[in-house]
């Protein structure tokens, strides 16, 4: 059995009350908006988060409307950022289809991701749950400080590990930790209870960005986008980050850092930018980060009682780590 089907085996009933349900947010009279909005249904990923959220909540007690109501929150605000970042990144291929960007225009990819974010808002309103709604609007909020953060950090003198994890706490860890906040305050979970989910959620975001950065420098994988992305996007996460700040070779370093500063991005100089990563642990020192990270996820889990729920939660974690896409 795959992990991903241990996961979803004691939410299976949840899972398609979500699935039941996950088309009425998306309805719409505009029939450009209600294509762009089938699209995107038919290429949806594992649904990771709304996962985490129902398993969050099972943890802490019984799956209630307010569980569904939070997990299509998220899922459509994770939806509408992706659809974002696409337009920005200039990204024409997504989980292995052509982008909404790519198929429509920008216009058309900006518009129905806004769409998307105030869909997102209604839902967590739904709930009638003010600390629901904070948490979904807060992320809101954070995913663009992270995304403008990036933007600001692309710059050489700006580059450091302390500077990447603020941005992936930002980018992708915080829709973690709220995905599992949601979960745990749709059941009434205790503030201690709640404190040990947010972590666990925000490990397990950044266990799961850096393994997909460690999948930018590998090639031939079928990760469902084109390897070298970050490179040629000007990117510079920890591998590469670690690289430049431990190589010995000066000439090598400087080289790379002459067509960082150039953006000179042909096929050859990524490829040559990939060996240098390697040869100098770039690689290998994000893979060790990603586990430590794995390990501290699967620790917030301890305080909780033994259950097919929190073993779930501990494959989640798992997943993030060994996931080969």
């Amino acid at each position: 059995m795959k992990i991903i089907d241990e996961i979803r085996k004691p939410i299976l009933f949840e899972l398609q009350l979500l699935a039941d349900t996950f088309v009425e947010p998306l309805n719409t009279d505009n029939e450009l908006l209600l294509s762009v909005n089938e699209y995107m249904l038919n290429m949806s990923g594992k649904q990771l988060r709304p996962i985490i959220t129902i398993l969050s909540a099972k943890i802490c007690g019984e799956v209630n409307k307010n569980t569904i109501y939070g997990a299509h929150s998220l899922e459509i605000l994770h939806t509408a950022s992706l659809i974002h970042d696409d337009v920005v990144d200039d990204t024409l291929e997504r989980r292995g289809n052509p982008s909404i960007n790519a198929i429509w225009s920008n216009k058309t990819a900006v518009f129905s991701g806004d769409y998307m974010f105030s869909k997102s808002l209604s839902y967590a309103i739904k709930t009638q749950n003010i600390a629901i709604l904070k948490s979904v609007s807060d992320i809101g909020n954070q995913l663009t400080d992270g995304e403008l953060l990036q933007l600001v950090n692309t710059s050489l003198s700006k580059s450091s590990e302390a500077n990447y994890f603020t941005i992936i706490r930002k980018k992708t860890a915080q829709l973690f930790s709220s995905c599992a906040e949601v979960g745990g305050l749709s059941a009434n979970a205790y503030c201690d209870t709640l404190s040990h989910l947010r972590n666990f959620g925000e490990y397990l975001g950044i266990c799961f960005q850096l393994k997909d950065d460690v999948f930018d420098y590998f090639e031939d994988i079928n990760i469902g986008k084109p390897t070298g992305n970050d490179i040629r996007d000007g990117k510079i996460t920890l591998p590469l980050i670690f690289a430049l700040q431990n190589s010995i070779n000066v000439d090598e370093k400087n080289q790379v850092l002459a067509w960082i500063e150039r953006k000179d991005f042909s096929e050859e100089n990524i490829k040559a930018i990939t060996r240098f990563t390697h040869k100098n642990g770039g690689v290998d020192y994000s893979i060790q980060k990603m586990e430590e990270f794995k390990n501290k996820a699967i620790a917030e889990l301890d305080s909780f009682v033994d259950s097919v729920e929190k073993k779930a939660l501990v494959l989640c974690a798992e997943y993030a780590s060994s996931r080969k896409l």
